[in-house]
């Protein structure tokens, strides 16, 4: 009887599916595009493949993520998506890890030990460090994305597409719900939060069905019953508080539920936090009894452009969730089902988001918006849509293949476009070629190998100026670490400096060259000098030289055709200014619609001021009439 690989050996060849077999696959992100991703791998083929993820399931995601079942819930989605794709074929190597893709351990040497790469993730900040790890790595990545109905699916490979940084993006308006329950990192996260999350909770439809939540459970795991309780037991106590609004004291009791009871839960689970400030739970008498800034001096229109102090925040939340509450009530007594909606020109619906937005970045220190910021920035949450994301992740398959059969050129940007006036469901583009402005792809990655904990940054200079780099200035994501003018750090250990192991420096020296280092801690006893080099920093120097070339024609072209542009609206202006002032030329003695055929006009073309103008008219009986014009 044939083995399950025959059918894909008749599709694509033997030796294409023994490369597959042997190659090494690294999957970032186990959710929506990744569920489907990590199902095609083992039934394509794969034998080797690792997933990271840090997230956790949620009841919501169960919707679309199919490798997922409601005993999994607050469980690892990477190992449990492992478990439920060895069911489809036991006979693939999976190493799944619960941690943040961005941790010191996943370094440049160890993305290097994967042939291919691929993204299934859901945010701006993972997609562009992963998008830099595999460019110093030089590994292939395969960058996917959806929202709601729109997919696309396309290749990074250093030197012969664009990068993920190549073209700027714009800063999502919409997000996943998952992306936003538990480690918001910008203030979007926690809008979209306290908008389409807690917002319906207390006064729509819950989009998770909690009494259904502890229906199955399986009794050999003990941690899952646990788990389970637990949320239960979450669910039941907000809903014992929603039975008491309009008592006294409810927004405070919905307040210490929120803010404090459910972010101490957050703060217990440890394996979020090891790179990351965990949240602060908000004290409720702690905060009343501050004293709140004055704002009653400014306008109506000035209060909206202030951003609340923290008792500021808890007054409006809690005034406007009373207010929000005995609102519902009133259209519940007609109407059982009835629920509320979110509109930004509501003012206590916007009073609640904003304040319940601002509580949340305070508890994770992120920066507080005003009311007027919030109101511009509350957008729609797009649904994840399950087909969608089986689309994509089918066609990322499609693309491993022709990758992994040395046939890159081959590939294509794909995207989804349903519901577009086109009436193609997928187009397809070629492969881009690098941006020469790209600040990412376009710089050249040099590692080094050096005892951070011995090496001063005046030994890193020393190194650097000996392989022709000189007058140098040292940056590491935006602190300058040295320049000539600032030589403060120049005795301080690396490490002194948090300069370890993975860190990347932005190095450049007087002719605007721009290497990136990528320092790698070795022990001083392991190393065979006091500093490795590892590439050629002379090559890396000649093509940062011919770089800045083509910039700087890029930049000479760019000015040209800027000008050309000035030039030709400075002729157009010129032009309807002219046709302006001769509009202006009129004999008021003259009936309407009177013919002008000829000007005298100077030698540029256009009546001076206080110029007299002589006009021919076709009355032979009367002499040319002069008229005095005063023009602008």
């Amino acid at each position: 009887m044939p083995g399950r690989e025959h059918h894909l050996e008749t599709t694509i060849g033997k030796s294409l599916v023994s490369t597959i077999a042997d190659a090494k696959v690294l999957m970032v992100g186990a959710g929506g595009i990744g569920c489907e991703l990590l199902k095609n791998l083992v039934m394509s083929g794969f034998k080797n493949i690792e997933i990271i993820d840090l997230d956790t399931i949620d009841l919501s995601n169960l919707n679309r993520q199919f490798l997922f079942q409601k005993q999994h819930i607050k469980k690892s989605k990477a190992k449990v998506a492992r478990e439920s794709a060895l069911a489809f074929n036991p006979n693939v190597n999976i190493h799944a890890r619960h941690q943040n893709i961005k941790e010191q351990e996943f370094s440049v040497d160890w993305f290097k030990g994967f042939d291919l790469v691929m993204n299934a993730l859901d945010n701006l900040d993972a997609r562009r460090h992963v998008n830099k790890m595999c460019l110093s790595a030089n590994v292939p990545l395969i960058e996917s994305g959806t929202a709601g109905y729109l997919g696309q699916v396309t290749v990074i490979q250093k030197d012969n597409t664009e990068c993920f940084d190549c073209q700027p993006k714009e800063t999502p308006k919409t997000f996943p719900v998952c992306t936003i329950r538990s480690t918001p990192s910008t203030p979007i996260h926690c809008i979209v939060w306290a908008k389409s999350y807690l917002f319906g909770l207390l006064f729509g439809d819950a989009e998770d069905d909690d009494d259904e939540v502890v229906t199955k459970t399986d009794d050999n795991d003990d941690e899952t019953a646990k788990e389970l309780v637990a949320l239960a037991a979450e669910s039941q106590a907000l809903k014992t508080i929603l039975a008491t609004a309009g008592t006294e004291g409810f927004a405070k009791r919905i307040f210490e539920k929120v803010f404090f009871t459910d972010i101490n839960r957050l703060r217990s689970m440890e394996d979020m936090w090891k790179i990351r400030e965990p949240p602060k739970p908000l004290v409720f008498e702690d905060i009343i009894t501050q004293e709140s800034k004055n704002h009653e001096a400014h306008s109506a229109s000035l209060k909206d452009q202030i951003v609340w102090s923290l008792p500021e925040a808890v007054k409006v939340f809690c005034e406007s969730l009373d207010k929000l509450s005995a609102r519902l009530q009133n259209m519940r007594e007609s109407d059982p089902e009835a629920s509320l909606q979110f509109d930004k020109d509501d003012g206590e619906t916007l009073d609640f988001v904003t304040a319940a937005s601002n509580l949340r970045a305070h508890i994770y220190g992120i920066e507080e918006k005003s009311r007027f910021q919030v109101k511009a920035m509350a957008g729609n949450i797009i649904p994840a849509i399950a087909t969608t994301n089986a689309i994509i992740a089918g066609m990322m398959v499609m693309l491993a293949f022709k990758i992994l059969n040395k046939a890159l050129m081959e590939c294509k940007t794909s995207y989804l476009v349903y519901g577009g006036h086109r009436p193609q469901l997928i187009v397809s583009e070629p492969l881009a070629k690098p941006n020469q402005e790209c600040y990412v792809c376009r710089n050249s990655y040099i590692g080094l190998q050096i005892d951070t904990h011995k090496s001063t940054v005046q030994d890193l200079i020393d190194c650097l100026e000996e392989n022709s780099l000189s007058d140098i200035e040292i940056n590491e994501n935006g602190r300058v670490i040295y320049d000539p003018d600032f030589d403060d750090n120049a005795s301080k250990t690396l490490a002194s400096l948090e300069l370890t192991d993975g860190k990347f420096l932005e190095v450049i020296d007087d002719d605007d060259r721009k290497i990136v280092v990528y320092l790698k801690h070795v022990d001083e006893s392991n190393l065979e000098d006091k500093f490795v080099v590892e590439g050629d920093i002379a090559a890396a120097l000649e093509f940062q030289d011919v770089r800045n070339k083509a910039l700087k024609e890029i930049k000479n072209a760019r000015e040209i055709e800027e000008a050309r542009q000035a030039k030709e609206k400075a002729d157009v202006d010129m032009e309807n200014d002219k046709k302006r002032k001769l509009d202006q030329v009129v004999d008021p003695n003259e009936p309407e619609g009177h013919p002008l055929k000829r000007l005298t006009l100077d030698a540029d073309g256009v009546p001076s001021s206080a110029e007299a103008i002589e006009i021919d008219t076709p009355d032979n009986n009367r002499e040319p009439a002069s008229y005095v014009i005063e023009l602008d």
